[in-house]
C-alpha cells in the first residue's frame, strides 16, 4: 500500500518544497529586489553614496538635522537639492527645525515659513533631534521636551501638509548606563567618544523615562500626524516595550537606522521572539542605516562600506546563517523572514509612511 502511494505523493511533495523556496529570498538576491534606505545623511557634494545605491537597487532619503558638527541647515538644504537634481529619482530629503531663536516671540511662526521654503523646494517631512530634550533650555532654564506646547504649531502645520514627521529623542537606554555595561559594541564606542551625550555622566538631565514619556505624550497629543521614530523609536533594548508603544499608537511607526544590532543583541537570547516581532509589526518598521557621507571623501571607500552595510543587514533578514558583526559580541542566528516582511521593510512601510517622490 505504501509503495502504491508514494508515485502520487512524491509531486506533492515537490510542489510544496518550492513553494517554501518561494516564500523566502536569498542572499543572492539583494541586487535584484527594490529596496529603500530612509536615513542617511548627505552632507557633500560628492555622489558617492547615492550611486552605491543605484548600483545595489536602493533609493535613498537623506535627513537633515540640527547637529553641531553638520554644516547649517541652509547648507544642507543645499546640498540636498544638488543630489536630488542630479538623482531626482533616487533621493528625497528630509528637511528640519531649529531652535536657535526659541526666545524670539515669533519663533513658531518664522520656523514655519522656513519649513514652507523646503516643502515648495521638494522637502517630503521633517526631522527632530535629540538636542530636543537634551540641549535646549526655555526661557525658565528648563529643557524643551518633546511635548513642549512652543513646538506644537509646527507639528500642526506638518500634520496640515500631510507631511512626515521623523524624531530622534532621547538616545539607547545604554547612554545612561556606564560604559561597562552597555549591551552593544557601538553604543559603547559612540558615548566614549561623545561624553556631552553620555547621560550617564551628566544626572542632572532628563531621564531616560523622561525622554520617552514626552515622546509618548506628543504621539497621544497628535494621533494623526504621520510619525516614525528614529532608531527604533529609542526602545531598542527590548521589543516588548517597542511593541506596547505601536499598540498604543497607530500613527507610530520605526525605523531601524544604527539599532540592528540592538535587534541582533536580543537574537542572541530568543531568535524567534524576535523573529515573531518583525512578522507581527511588520507593517510598522521600516529599513534604514544612518550612513552618512562629508565633505570630499574617498568615493570608493563610502561605497565600499555602504554596500558591505546593506548587504550584511540583508543576510541577517533573509538568511538563517550564524553570524557576527563587530557591533554585537559574540554570534548570532539570522532571521529567514518572509518575503513578504522584506518587501514591506526594505519597500511598502518606506512608500506608505514617508510618501517620497520616487517610486
Amino acid at each position: 500500500m505504501i509503495s502504491f502511494y508514494l508515485p502520487f505523493l512524491a509531486p506533492l511533495i515537490f510542489v510544496l518544497l518550492i513553494d517554501s523556496e518561494e516564500q523566502y529570498y536569498g542572499i543572492d538576491d539583494f541586487q535584484k529586489v527594490k529596496k529603500i534606505d530612509t536615513h542617511t545623511h548627505h552632507n557633500s557634494e560628492n555622489t558617492a553614496l547615492m550611486e552605491a545605491g543605484k548600483e545595489t537597487n536602493f533609493r535613498l532619503l537623506t535627513v537633515n538635522v540640527d547637529v553641531p558638527s553638520y554644516p547649517p541647515l541652509q547648507e544642507q538644504i543645499r546640498l540636498s537639492l544638488l543630489q536630488k537634481g542630479q538623482n531626482p529619482t533616487s533621493i528625497d530629503f528630509l528637511s528640519t527645525i531649529s531652535l536657535a531663536d526659541w526666545k524670539d516671540s515669533d519663533w513658531a511662526e518664522k520656523e514655519i515659513k522656513r519649513i514652507t521654503d523646503t516643502f515648495e523646494q521638494g522637502a517630503i517631512g521633517i526631522k527632530i533631534w535629540k538636542n530636543i530634550g537634551m540641549t535646549y533650555r526655555d526661557e525658565k532654564g528648563e529643557f524643551i521636551m518633546a511635548d513642549h506646547p512652543r513646538l506644537e504649531p509646527i507639528f500642526r502645520f506638518v500634520e496640515a501638509q500631510g507631511k512626515t514627521l521623523m524624531a530622534h529623542l532621547g538616545e539607547p537606554k545604554n547612554c545612561w548606563l556606564p560604559l561597562e555595561d552597555m549591551t552593544v559594541n557601538n553604543d559603547r564606542t559612540y558615548f566614549k567618544e561623545h561624553p556631552e551625550y553620555h547621560m550617564y555622566l551628566h544626572p542632572e538631565y532628563p531621564s531616560y523615562e523622561e525622554q520617552i514619556d514626552a515622546r509618548d505624550r506628543l504621539l497621544a497629543k497628535f494621533p494623526n500626524i504621520r510619525f516614525v521614530g528614529a532608531h527604533l523609536g529609542s526602545l531598542e533594548w527590548d521589543v516588548d516595550e517597542l511593541a506596547k508603544r505601536l499598540d498604543r499608537y497607530p500613527n507610530f511607526a520605526v525605523d531601524m537606522a544604527a539599532r540592528i544590532g540592538h535587534l541582533q543583541f536580543q537574537s542572541q537570547k530568543d531568535r524567534e521572539k524576535i523573529r515573531q516581532f518583525m512578522i507581527k509589526y511588520q507593517d510598522r518598521l521600516i529599513y534604514g542605516t544612518d550612513l552618512g557621507i562629508s565633505g570630499n571623501p574617498d568615493s570608493d571607500r563610502v561605497k565600499s562600506n555602504a554596500k558591505a552595510t546593506w548587504m550584511r543587514d540583508w543576510k541577517y533578514f533573509v538568511s538563517d546563517e550564524i553570524m557576527e558583526v563587530s557591533e554585537v559580541t559574540g554570534s548570532f542566528q539570522g532571521l529567514k523572514l518572509p518575503k513578504e516582511v522584506i518587501d514591506k521593510i526594505y519597500y511598502h512601510n518606506a512608500m506608505k509612511w514617508f510618501k517620497p517622490t520616487f517610486n
